[in-house]
């Protein structure tokens, strides 16, 4: 089965939590989700101290070496997921961005960068859709 680590929004805010777990919850039907405490909406949000950061950011990154695909839903902005992405793409693992056009508009940065897949949508049922052309081509 495929690795897939799933990017979301967690200290930049979780108003979208729910999206990102029922977009978790799709994913593992067909894949193994290495990040599914994105989905859970009572994971911790305060800042840790130092060496609790350092131990998250070591192990995120030992997931995303581990990967065979990143999807980020990127309607929330957040500073880590874009740390992320950079760091996927410098990995080259395939990475494909998801974002709802009626709630945000997507950073240039990403949006310009051709490495990444850019798929705007609107509901679970088009970010379905979408997913189930990305697995396909697996």
């Amino acid at each position: 089965m495929k690795k897939v680590y799933f990017a979301a929004s967690i200290r930049g805010g979780r108003s979208d939590v729910a999206v990102y777990h029922q977009m978790i919850e799709y994913i593992k039907q067909t894949c193994v989700v290495l990040t599914e405490h994105i989905g859970i909406s009572s994971h911790n949000v305060k800042e840790n101290s130092v060496q609790e950061d350092q131990a998250i950011y070591e192990k995120d990154v030992s997931m995303l070496r581990d990967c065979d695909l990143v999807i980020a839903e990127c309607s929330v902005a957040s500073l880590g997921v874009g740390y992320e992405l950079a760091y996927a793409e410098q990995h080259h693992k395939e990475v494909h961005i998801f974002y709802r056009k009626s709630a945000t508009q997507l950073s240039a940065m990403l949006k310009g960068n051709q490495y990444f897949h850019i798929h705007p949508y609107e509901d679970i049922e088009t970010f379905q859709e979408i997913f189930d052309k990305i697995i396909e081509t697996k």
